[in-house]
């Protein structure tokens, strides 16, 4: 029986690692990462130059597929990718939501337009439980973007462990940081062939975000 192929959307954070890793232990066939990034070249939110993104796709031993659009083009870009992996063959996207509805039902509809389906294995857990999880797991994540009136930059290059978790409880931020609070970048785990190599030099920051300037 021919199995059925399956795109990760892919941010390079914590929340599409640990999707990707449910995913494939559940059995589905991920064949790529869909990624959309600005017109600058970056990530949308975490902020990864294309040659980071590169690095990781290579560790992880999976394509890229890239969107390119900035915020207000976003939907229509993103149905045209999705447009290409339907004509490719592929059966449905895997998502990293946990606990938003609206952010759910938005997968939902825009992939159902496209005759796709919208898969979420992280949904309905405990951010606290899937914090432990990855961390049980060994993932290396490091918080890579802040929201400054949240976190500060002295957060920018932790490691999410579990004395990282109780402090960010503490400082009152959604552990998942679902809320943008904070956003991560996976560099080593075990969906990962070899640890992805990172380079940075410094901090900035824009728009109330502080941000590693990965290389």
């Amino acid at each position: 029986m021919h199995q059925l192929k399956y795109s990760v959307s892919w941010s390079g954070g914590k929340d599409a690692a640990l999707a990707l890793y449910k995913a494939q232990k559940s059995g589905l066939q991920v064949a790529s990462l869909f990624t959309m990034v600005s017109p600058q070249g970056y990530t949308m939110s975490h902020r990864l130059p294309p040659a980071l993104l590169e690095r990781q796709a290579q560790a992880l031993g999976l394509p890229v597929v890239t969107g390119c659009a900035d915020w207000n083009g976003y939907e229509a870009e993103f149905k045209r990718v999705l447009r290409c992996l339907k004509a490719e063959g592929y059966h449905g996207v895997v998502f990293g939501d946990i606990d938003i509805p609206e952010h759910r039902q938005w997968c939902r509809d825009i992939c159902a337009a496209e005759g796709l389906t919208a898969e979420h294995p992280l949904w309905g857990y405990k951010q606290d439980d899937l914090l432990a999880e990855l961390v049980a797991l060994r993932f290396t994540a490091l918080i890579v973007v802040v929201q400054l009136d949240k976190l500060g930059t002295e957060w920018l290059g932790r490691k999410l462990t579990h004395s990282t978790l109780e402090e960010l409880k503490k400082a009152g931020v959604s552990p998942c940081g679902e809320f943008g609070e904070y956003h991560t970048l996976v560099v080593d785990g075990p969906i990962f062939q070899v640890p992805v190599p990172i380079n940075t030099d410094k901090i900035l920051t824009n728009g109330g975000y502080g941000f590693l300037d990965l290389t």
